[in-house]
């Protein structure tokens, strides 16, 4: 905009004067980003708008009223650009989401009793205590790794409960919450030991750590499960984290089958205060396609 007023000055502007027409409630719009949930983009997504830099892709999405990123990718990035990130979001007010801690798909690892698959474990969560500390980030992603075909399903529960105290065991001086994922076996990751919403829950339970939590990916129990509202309602408790998608594709809201807007009105209305990931593909192609995504959340934000 013109005269150095910013779009992201419009949308804070705006979201006061809702906020002041509409008196203190649940349904007020958060003023410093015109959403009621904080939803995270990823890097890339808007790159179209931003271009390829990392930070001008960060102004962008500040600009456009996001106010969290997530970045599965974060712990693989240099420590220059990790410090870069995290000082930019600081600027600008932006609050870290997950990155993925542990997420090896085809290895047998949380299902085993091995001494030096643990070993291997606990130097993965140190690692991502000390990529935490760099970017201010209060969560982390591991997914279980897949399931062991020759030996039976307790046996297995009961060594990935065991694992995972281990890494609670890590996480939890640092303040560092490790957010479980399920994913779906139908359609994108078959052979994982942990698929469902009630089998992250029960786990997290015998586990009873702050740091270990579920991060509800709604795309995948749509495959897996469907039930979505029921089992959040079932679970809250356990549940620190949201990504969405819609089904199917994989897009975003709007371009599936999920009722976002119904699902964000009930996350909003549980008073949710963390993070709900974007981890999803753009529909379509170039700056069109970004709009899409941006006017997507806009609509089923709007309840």
């Amino acid at each position: 905009m013109k005269n150095g007023f910013s779009r992201r000055q419009f949308i804070q502007t705006a979201s006061l004067v809702t906020a002041a027409l509409s008196g203190a409630g649940v349904g007020r719009l958060n003023a410093e980003s015109g959403f009621k949930l904080k939803y995270a983009p990823h890097l890339g997504m808007f790159k179209h708008h931003a271009g390829e830099d990392l930070i001008d892709q960060l102004k962008f999405m500040a600009d456009e009223g996001f106010t969290a990123l997530e970045d599965n990718g974060m712990k693989g990035r240099s420590i220059k650009t990790q410090e870069k990130i995290a000082t930019e979001m600081v600027r600008l007010n932006m609050t870290m989401g997950v990155f993925v801690a542990y997420a090896n798909f085809g290895e047998k690892s949380f299902v085993t009793d091995k001494p030096e698959v643990r070993e291997m474990l606990v130097t993965q969560m140190k690692e991502a205590v000390d990529v935490a500390k760099r970017v201010n980030a209060k969560w982390c992603t591991v997914v279980p790794g897949a399931f062991d075909t020759g030996l039976e399903w307790e046996y297995q529960t009961a060594n990935v409960i065991e694992n995972l105290k281990w890494c609670a065991g890590v996480l939890e001086p640092a303040g560092l919450i490790m957010v479980l994922e399920p994913l779906n076996a139908w359609k994108d990751h078959p052979g994982l030991f942990l698929t469902e919403i009630p089998q992250a829950y029960q786990i997290c339970k015998a586990i009873g750590s702050p740091s270990c939590k579920i991060l509800d990916d709604l795309y995948h129990q749509q495959i897996t499960e469907g039930n979505l509202i029921p089992n959040m309602e079932k679970a809250w408790d356990e549940i620190a984290y949201f990504q969405v998608g819609d089904n199917p594709g994989r897009k975003e809201p709007t371009t599936g089958e999920i009722n976002y807007k119904n699902v964000f009105k009930y996350i909003h209305k549980k008073g949710f205060q963390g993070i709900v990931g974007m981890e999803h593909g753009n529909s379509q192609p170039g700056k069109k396609g970004e709009r899409a995504v941006i006017d997507a959340y806009r609509s089923c934000d709007n309840f």
